[in-house]
């Protein structure tokens, strides 16, 4: 595919309403320097970008943050996805949740909601999450939401401090009637690259969890789903990061602007454009951020000669930023990269000294 060509229509908008937060979790994807709510899309814009989504060819929205839900507008903004026939999942903390507006938000037509989960032990999650009482919150919130019928996800952030638990996380997931559990080790962008020394696992923890995965999913065929996210820096191969730059996904920031994928923002040479100046239609299809590293013709060596250049398309570019300096180089967890071997030794040692304190999210952090 030619680097200028867009792939079609978007499969999916991630919608990060907000970068406000109760939560501190040092994983958080959103960038170090958070927005303040003054800067925020207003109700009327989200409305327009709604309709330019599914004018677009979209069909699902998926609602972020920060924590969406302390967008009064919530309720509006899903209402207009529904209008428009997009599917709307709700990603939620969960914990500024109750019955009533969980009522709420299923009459306006919510579809599912995917609820984070720090740990299946109160005490670590609450500590790692920054928030006293929010496990206890969690889990009533997601039996209310199975209550009113939506369809619930929990995803859980796996890392050193709170991999040992993945049995006890998986049977959460049951007790909580989940129709799909997400176990989501811990990707390195964001506060989680701050925190790296903190969170990454050894290798012996990573085959751990691989077997109590695969172990589950057996179990648990036609009960409950199990999504299975494994951390780059312990791969062979990079995965296609959002399904390939610019291809499938887009991605709109408190802002406004349009991002192939939530981190990409950390790659400064890229201009992003904002659907308050633009269509979103123009920028999915002619931007130059999302034209640069679309499709194959920007591929150095090894990956433009590479068998596997257009399953993988190259992997991921923020994290060839984050460990080479340069968003065009090969992937390091790719193993042809001339680093993959320093990216294995890096997690090795970092994941075998004991973990500092964790640099917890907070605004002006």
């Amino acid at each position: 595919m030619s680097a200028a060509a867009a792939p079609g229509a978007p499969l999916a908008l991630l919608a990060e309403l907000t970068h406000r937060c109760p939560l501190q979790c040092p994983y958080c994807s959103n960038p170090i320097n958070l927005e303040r709510a003054s800067s925020e899309l207003t109700t009327e814009e989200w409305r327009r970008v709604i309709v330019e989504a599914a004018d677009l060819g979209a069909l699902q929205i998926h609602l972020s943050g920060g924590e969406p839900t302390v967008r009064r507008d919530l309720e509006e903004i899903i209402a207009a996805s529904s209008e428009e026939g997009l599917y709307t999942n709700l990603i939620t903390s969960a914990v500024l949740l109750d019955a009533e507006r969980i009522g709420r938000l299923a009459e306006v037509g919510l579809d599912h909601v995917q609820i984070s989960f720090q740990d299946n032990e109160a005490g670590n999650a609450d500590r790692i999450g920054g928030y006293a009482g929010g496990h206890e919150k969690k889990q009533a919130v997601a039996k209310l939401v199975r209550s009113v019928g939506l369809p619930l996800t929990v995803n859980a952030v796996m890392h050193r401090q709170n991999l040992e638990n993945l049995d006890a996380v998986i049977d959460m997931a049951v007790g909580l009637d989940a129709e799909r559990l997400e176990v989501a080790h811990v990707q390195y962008y964001g506060w989680a690259l701050r925190n790296r020394a903190a969170l990454m696992p050894s290798r012996d923890q990573l085959d751990r969890a691989t077997e109590v995965v695969d172990a589950a999913r057996e179990r648990l065929a036609g009960r409950l789903a199990i999504d299975y996210v494994v951390p780059d820096y312990y791969a062979r191969r990079p995965k296609a990061c959002m399904g390939g730059w610019g291809r499938r996904f887009l991605n709109i920031d408190p802002l406004g602007r349009v991002l192939p994928c939530h981190a990409a923002a950390t790659i400064t040479e890229l201009e992003f454009w904002s659907v308050r100046d633009r269509p979103l239609a123009e920028i999915w299809q002619s931007s130059p951020a999302f034209l640069r590293f679309r499709g194959t013709d920007w591929m150095p060596e090894p990956c433009r000669s590479c068998d596997r250049r257009e399953i993988d398309w190259g992997g991921c570019r923020c994290q060839a930023l984050a460990l080479t300096g340069d968003a065009a180089n090969t992937d390091p967890a790719c193993e042809k990269s001339p680093l993959h071997a320093s990216m294995f030794e890096m997690a090795a040692t970092e994941s075998t000294t004991a973990p500092p304190d964790f640099i917890y999210r907070r605004i002006g952090a």
